[in-house]
């Protein structure tokens, strides 16, 4: 199974101004950071710089982020996938942690698991197994009587559905051209043609969310919907007389987890608000 690799981002630093004229003034950008690599500036650096610029976090601009919407709690959801790679790297606490970010950044009115104390296990249950009366004894502690939402994000689906490599070796071919030509050169040719090897590779998964929405006071189902995102990761290799090139990346698990739940909320926001 191909290896997945989470990269992460880095940003040159910002170039000091000319002495010789005033001060800049401020900017709102926050704070920069130079690169220390050795290879920084280097083609594999830059391909390696625009591979993880692809994969870095980008905040979505909601639809209705301007509109306040309810008050809310993100319960931790189920994984109802089998893949090995997929629940040795994650929880449903990990995935409602999106949620509360992506939320709070959607403009709801968030109160957070960690606030939330042991009541937490209490809320989950009673929302899981639709127990009203549990439910509603629940909400009635302090903050929680304004809660107007609960809601959870489920994955229900994580597998490599597809799979894909090529590769070339020259040594057959070099062996044949070296023995047919019955020169140097043609010996030379052989040679170098018979160093030649590539190989690429690449995966495709389906990794598939849904998320609910309950009523805080009754338990009943307000909406759901479900979102499937494709990720794929590859990796390649070349080789000439010695000479070696190789990468392999694509956007991880937990950037299309996040980018999933991004997806779910930008329609949360823009239909239910």
């Amino acid at each position: 199974m191909l290896a997945l690799l989470t990269v992460g981002c880095m940003e040159t630093a910002p170039k000091a101004g000319d002495a010789s004229q005033s001060a800049p003034a401020p900017t709102n950008s926050g704070p920069s950071f130079g690169n220390a690599s050795p290879t920084a500036g280097s083609s594999t650096s830059n391909k390696a710089n625009a591979a993880a610029d692809a994969a870095a976090y980008k905040e979505v601009e909601y639809k209705n982020a301007s509109k306040k919407g309810p008050a809310l709690i993100v319960i931790p959801g189920e994984i109802k996938s089998n893949n090995a790679s997929f629940t040795q790297r994650f929880l449903p606490n990990n995935i409602a942690d999106f949620g509360e970010l992506e939320l709070s950044q959607a403009n709801f009115t968030v109160l957070e698991r960690a606030n939330l104390g042991n009541l937490l296990n209490e809320i989950t249950l009673a929302y899981n197994l639709g127990n009203v009366a549990q439910a509603r004894k629940t909400m009635q502690v302090g903050k929680l009587k304004t809660t107007k939402w609960i809601v959870k994000f489920d994955i229900l689906k994580a597998e490599q559905i597809a799979a894909n490599t090529k590769g070339f070796d020259g040594a057959a071919i070099g062996g044949l051209i070296g023995s047919l030509s019955g020169t140097r050169a043609g010996s030379a040719t052989g040679q170098v043609v018979g160093s030649v090897k590539t190989d690429d590779s690449t995966g495709v998964w389906l990794i598939g969310m849904r998320y609910k929405i309950m009523n805080a006071n009754t338990t009943e189902q307000v909406a759901q919907g479900y979102k499937e995102l494709k990720m794929e990761v590859g990796a390649t290799r070349t080789s000439v007389m010695g000479i070696s090139e190789s990468a392999k990346g694509g956007v991880g698990l937990d950037t299309m987890v996040q980018r999933l739940v991004q997806t779910a909320v930008w329609e949360i926001d823009s239909k239910y608000k």
